[in-house]
């Protein structure tokens, strides 16, 4: 347990530090600044010196957390810091329920769970900083709730879930038809439809479909065109009408 609370500094510190640092320097965060719950709260003239004010609090008792000996008065700083953030973020859920917060970064998106979630995680690690005494902080941990508070920030998303999603997407291909089920005709003739090769090829079709089978991942479908006879080739996984092919057979002469 004493390993646990001397590691809430240095989670608080890293967060609130960081947190701080942008509000300060960063100009997109500024720039938006009129446009969060906090102009609300304290008027949009005021919001780019009221967030620059919470910035310079947020860094002061992040550099008091960083240095040791840590004392009980820096982590009530931290606990009063963080019921503010909750105060904060019910005002902006109830007046401004469309607004984001501008906590840490520039999005539109409004308050949510996360940031609830979020402020409350910090409120919990400022009690427990209270009673950090003379203890090595546990590494592991505090990187764990730093990774935590980073999942919970909405803000950041652009920079990790999304990429993420996009590569989920790539690697299940949730539009692909699997090998293994049956493909429906229809599906296949969609394709087939939007493909180059049925464009160039459509102007000499002169029948519905006349027969179709199934070959090496591959569909075939005969259409009658006059005097010959069109073969598509449409593959049966994947959504690229630039793969299907076609083919124009010459009928056999009669004997």
């Amino acid at each position: 347990m004493q390993g646990i609370a001397a590691s809430q500094p240095y989670v608080l510190a890293l967060f609130l530090g960081w947190a701080g640092l942008l509000k300060l320097f960063s100009r997109r965060m500024r720039a938006q600044a009129g446009q969060t719950a906090l102009a609300r709260l304290v008027g949009q003239a005021r919001a780019i010196p009221a967030l620059a004010a919470v910035g310079l609090v947020e860094v002061a008792v992040a550099v008091a957390l960083a240095l040791p000996p840590h004392s009980p008065a820096e982590g009530a700083a931290a606990a009063v810091l963080a019921a503010g953030f909750l105060a904060y973020l019910t005002y902006a859920r109830l007046a401004a329920p469309t607004s984001s917060c501008g906590c840490l970064g520039t999005h539109s998106r409004p308050v949510d769970r996360r940031g609830f979630g979020r402020a409350g995680l910090l409120l919990a690690a400022a009690f427990l900083s209270i009673t950090a005494g003379p203890h090595p902080p546990i590494v592991a941990l505090v990187v764990a709730e730093i990774a935590i508070l980073l999942v919970l920030s909405a803000e950041l998303d652009t920079y990790w879930l999304t990429p993420l999603r996009r590569l989920l997407v790539q690697l299940r291909r949730p539009l692909a038809v699997p090998p293994s089920r049956e493909v429906p005709l229809e599906t296949s003739l969609r394709l087939l439809y939007r493909s180059p090769a049925y464009c160039s090829a459509s102007a000499y079709l002169s029948s519905d479909v006349r027969e179709t089978w199934d070959e090496d991942g591959t569909r075939f479908i005969v259409y009658g065109a006059g005097a010959r006879t069109a073969v598509f080739a449409i593959p049966l996984t994947g959504d690229d009408p630039g793969a299907v092919r076609v083919a124009l057979v010459e009928e056999p002469a009669p004997a």
